[in-house]
């Protein structure tokens, strides 16, 4: 095929727009954050930007989307063959292809620093983000995404993202608060230890409430932005399927906001600010894998029954404290991840994406969805815990208690949000 002008535009305008969602998750975690912690929740992701856009380069590209089918191999190592001719069958040069691409690889583990903020050195974050990005990411995404990986031919539906961002991420995220253990707790520098006797650390600031709400709204804001290009552009031209899935992005995060509101009226008989944001945050995790394949009217159905499941689980984890995900990574992606993952298989239609769902007399999908769950479950977890447990017992995986109690910025980065902190 050639290349077509109005799809190169779109699809730099989109990798553009996928790129400011890096921002936007730092405006985003970082206002859900003490105010001793918002210099290295925000650097958690920028760095991300840095590292995993040379690992891409040089290595990633090439085992993501390189032929094979358990592997990619090397053959793009350094993007070489990687230049302006289109790919076959793409109407975008295949270097074009690879930087929208490269920024679905700097979002995920960018992700996943959600519930590690306030406890994890810095330096052992960034080994961690760069050897799974090797190790779960690159390979989930060849077998769900590239040319010849078993999930792709077994027919497993991911239009955007859903199993190999958002459901690697979430699983990622619970077992790295698992193994991290709970915070230690955050004191303001005004306090002195005279001023607190802390039988136990841990039960210091693990309750500690957002400290800036309109942080959270502007990053909320950027982020369903960036999502457009996120989901739009994963259909890779302008078409039938890119505005189904824009549409599809305005529909089931707006669903998500009501039923999430709702949910709170009943439970609390009030709603919150910050509920909202984070609504809007899974229903855009939710609609994700389904994107282009559904009808808004599914959409509806899926941003809906996504926010249910996450605010179920939400409520338990903080009810039993069986794991302090600090900023509920696992519940909003992982868990939105998974249900979006399943009712793609239940919604999908042939008219739309080609492929027919279950409610189309198609029972066979959902075996492919739930395969590739849980395959990506079992690698992100596994991969995850041997990184961490191999990064536990040589250089340490967590701030000292001083550190953990005081905020990591100004001790890991010599800097502070404001001024007060640093007087």
């Amino acid at each position: 095929m050639e290349m077509n002008t109005v799809d190169i535009v779109w699809m730099m305008l989109s990798s553009g727009m996928v790129l400011l969602m890096v921002f936007g998750l730092s405006f985003f975690y970082g206002g859900l954050v003490h105010e001793n912690n918002v210099v290295n929740t925000m650097k958690m992701s920028l760095i991300c930007l840095g590292l995993i856009s040379l690992e891409w380069v040089l290595v990633g590209y090439s085992i993501s989307f390189g032929l094979g089918q358990f592997w990619g191999g090397l053959s793009h190592v350094g993007l070489s063959g990687v230049g302006m001719e289109p790919q076959e069958g793409s109407t975008i040069p295949h270097l074009l292809f690879m930087v929208f691409q490269m920024m679905f690889a700097i979002i995920t583990p960018a992700l996943i620093s959600g519930a590690v903020v306030g406890r994890m050195r810095f330096n052992s974050y960034i080994i961690f983000i760069l050897l799974w990005s090797l190790v779960v990411y690159n390979p989930l995404c060849h077998w769900v995404w590239g040319k010849g990986g078993f999930l792709h031919e077994l027919g497993a539906l991911d239009f955007a993202g859903g199993t190999v961002i958002h459901i690697s991420a979430g699983i990622a995220a619970l077992v790295a608060a698992s193994i991290l253990g709970p915070r230690y707790g955050v004191l303001t520098f005004d306090d002195t230890p005279a001023d607190k006797t802390v039988e136990n650390p841990a039960d210091i600031g693990n309750t500690d409430l957002p400290h800036n709400i309109p942080f959270v709204l502007l990053g909320t804001g950027l982020l369903w932005f960036g999502w457009f290009g996120f989901n739009a552009g994963s259909a890779l031209h302008v078409g039938e399927s890119a505005v189904y899935a824009f549409v599809n992005t305005v529909i089931a995060p707006a669903a998500a906001l009501v039923v999430w509101r709702f949910i709170e009226v009943i439970r609390h008989r009030r709603s919150t600010l910050v509920g909202a944001c984070i609504a809007v945050v899974v229903g855009l995790v939710g609609i994700t894998p389904a994107a282009g394949f559904v009808s808004p009217l599914s959409s509806i159905a899926i941003g809906g029954l996504c926010a249910l499941a996450s605010y179920v689980v939400i409520e338990w984890i903080k009810q039993y404290k069986q794991l302090d995900d600090v900023l509920d990574v696992f519940a909003c992606h992982g868990v939105s991840g998974i249900v979006g993952a399943l009712l793609t298989g239940v919604f999908a239609e042939e008219a739309i994406g080609g492929t027919r769902g279950l409610i189309e007399g198609n029972p066979s999908i959902m075996v492919a969805q739930l395969i590739s769950i849980v395959v990506a479950i079992a690698l992100s977890a596994g991969g995850t815990a041997i990184i961490l447990f191999g990064l536990k017992y040589t250089i340490g995986l967590r701030a000292n208690p001083e550190m953990g109690r005081y905020g990591i910025d100004y001790s890991e980065h010599a800097e502070s949000a404001y001024v007060h902190l640093s007087d």
